[in-house]
């Protein structure tokens, strides 16, 4: 019989050494987050529903059509008429601040693993990992480094919303041609002006779809998330899987649907209206 390889335990002691030792570095980062959902999160919840509303009408047909822009009045009326709206809002915010950060952090890594092949063999697997790993062992570390509440929860979104974002960065960026890139260097542009004038613009449609995926999971992430107190929707449809309660559980997933409807039909009308 083979001995067994303890890798949890070795998981765990690392764990419980990043606990001991990095305590102020977790302290900080769970400022900033408090800072950035925080004032998300008081501003979309704050502001009457009657005037985001009216005002997403204008802003959704700028960035896509009029369609998108008239579902997406609908959509938020029909939240505001279920009366969850501020749990929406709460859930609409953590999902923006986790997206923002992945991208942040997704994109640029995105673009080394595109430039660097060494970078690119070493990124995949990890990136492998972490869309194969299940949601809710993310919750663990979380739980441990950060407490409850929105703080882990967004860090856990993260983690797991992050993968796409970088593998169709450089995806994107990989597929371009090269003849585009062999004459921008014809013409002496640097690598910058390469990446900032060729290389994205031809990439962002893949870079797009590489967003709504970023969101898309970040949104499904959010609500497991709940688990641990992050609030928001997630907590509507645990609240009805504990009581049995059906409407209370049907009614958030409604919402957490619509949101989703909304975000996805946003950004793909505005990737496809960057390509157009």
């Amino acid at each position: 019989m083979l001995p067994k390889f303890h890798i949890g335990q070795w998981v765990d002691s690392l764990v419980v050494w990043a606990t001991d030792n990095l305590t102020p570095l977790f302290d900080a980062i769970v400022v900033v987050i408090q800072l950035i959902v925080g004032n998300l999160a008081w501003a979309l919840t704050a502001t009457p529903p009657w005037v985001i509303i009216i005002l997403s009408i204008p802003l959704v047909w700028f960035l896509t059509n009029w369609k998108t822009a008239a579902g997406t009045s609908l959509g938020l009326l029909l939240i505001y008429d279920l009366q969850i709206w501020g749990p929406s809002m709460n859930t609409l915010a953590m999902v923006i601040s986790a997206t923002i950060v992945a991208l942040i952090i997704g994109i640029p890594l995105g673009i080394l693993s595109a430039r660097s092949d060494n970078v690119h063999k070493i990124i995949m697997p990890v990136l492998d990992f972490m869309q194969t790993m299940p949601p809710f062992v993310y919750l663990i570390p979380a739980v441990l480094f950060f407490g409850t509440g929105a703080v882990p929860g967004l860090i856990a979104t993260v983690v797991f919303a992050m993968p796409p974002a970088i593998r169709l960065t450089g995806l994107g960026i990989r597929q371009v041609p090269v003849e585009l890139v062999e004459a921008a260097e014809a013409f002496g542009a640097t690598p910058f002006q390469k990446l900032v004038k060729v290389q994205l613009p031809v990439a962002m449609p893949t870079i797009m779809a590489g967003i709504n995926q970023c969101i898309m999971l970040a949104l499904s992430m959010v609500v497991i998330a709940a688990m641990i107190g992050a609030g928001g929707l997630g907590s509507e449809v645990l609240r009805g899987i504990q009581r049995l309660d059906i409407p209370v559980g049907f009614e958030g997933g409604l919402a957490i649907v619509i949101i989703a409807i909304i975000l996805d039909r946003i950004t793909q009308g505005f990737g496809k209206k960057r390509s157009r």
